[in-house]
């Protein structure tokens, strides 16, 4: 959980697992940092900003997929689940699903806090006979939802392609931790990139105008804020770059020249070109997507995509584990 910023002393009230994090990615070869500390409230912010750019086509192509999708989904799952939406931001997407299914209660999951009761209270008052419950915390850690829904079928909500984010064994280790924490009998509703041509894909995360190159160097931003970081945020730049062999998109930033700098009062080096590696994107083929479901434990029971195959949502159902065959 992000903890308050003070003026002095910075680092000693920072996210414990945000500094461990940060210091291991930075002492091991590649370097790598986990792509969940992007969202301070700066990164959330810019976040959104990017889903609102012409080349970020995932956000508005789902969106049109759930106006089709979610009256079905309504008819499939029923009517009156909860539903526990993991990653909500600012949750712009959440009221199409909520107008078809009208749930008995939402809980938004997010590790911004801030910037979850702020879309919760948004929320609140487009829907306000709706019990509406912001959980804050780090779905990718083991989770006990609040006690108010134990008993209600869920319905759990990962659009945004937020899958893609994880190499394959940790999408399926998230998937089964979703499993646990809504239940046997639930639902999910999961939003899941195609794989498309090169150019589409890397123009959706280096824009013309810049947002994802700043979504990008605020990570060092918040590491120098944090973590009493001395990072020269002018020697780094932002790269987007396709892994076809491993079907994702790759985002780094990149030293532009030899530097050296502290982070909580521990010394690294950088050479110009050496990259730290700060996320993935991975693309789904159809079958790709339906066998990384089931890996998980869930079922697919329904699919939707748009006109052009660049995005698609799956309807799972968490059932009971039979035998071979």
């Amino acid at each position: 959980m992000l903890k308050p910023e003070a003026e002095d002393g910075q680092a000693s009230l920072a996210d414990p697992q945000f500094r461990a994090d940060v210091l291991a990615g930075l002492e091991r070869r590649p370097r790598a940092i986990p792509a969940r500390w992007f969202y301070d409230r700066r990164g959330s912010e810019l976040f959104e900003a990017i889903t609102e750019l012409p080349e970020y086509y995932p956000t508005r192509t789902e969106a049109a997929i759930l106006e089709t999708a979610c009256p079905e989904v309504a008819t499939i799952a029923g009517r009156g689940r909860a539903v526990v939406e993991f990653g909500s931001g600012s949750s712009t997407k959440t009221p199409i699903l909520l107008h078809a299914v009208a749930p008995s209660a939402y809980v938004p999951i997010d590790i911004s806090g801030d910037f979850l009761r702020e879309s919760s209270r948004a929320l609140s008052q487009s829907f306000p006979e709706l019990l509406v419950l912001p959980f804050e915390a780090d779905f990718m850690r083991p989770m006990t939802l609040p006690q108010t829904i134990a008993e209600a079928p869920k319905l759990g909500f990962f659009p945004g392609s937020t899958i893609g984010n994880m190499i394959p064994r940790q999408g399926v280790d998230l998937l089964r931790s979703m499993r646990d924490t809504l239940g046997l009998g639930a639902m999910l509703l999961i939003g899941m990139d195609r794989i498309k041509d090169e150019a589409t894909l890397v123009a959706a995360y280096d824009d013309a105008k810049g947002v994802t190159a700043a979504f990008n160097l605020n990570l060092i931003e918040r590491i120098n804020r944090e973590l009493d970081g001395t990072m020269p945020l002018d020697a780094f730049a932002h790269q987007a770059i396709w892994n076809d062999d491993r079907a994702r998109i790759e985002m780094h930033l990149a030293a532009t020249r030899d530097i050296s700098f502290t982070i909580d009062g521990r010394p690294f080096d950088m050479a110009a070109g050496e990259t730290i590696h700060t996320e993935n994107s991975h693309k789904y083929g159809a079958r790709d997507a339906r066998i990384l479901l089931r890996a998980g434990g869930w079922t697919p029971i329904a699919e939707w995509t748009d006109p052009d195959g660049l995005f698609a949502l799956y309807l799972a159902e968490a059932q009971a584990e039979r035998p071979a065959p």
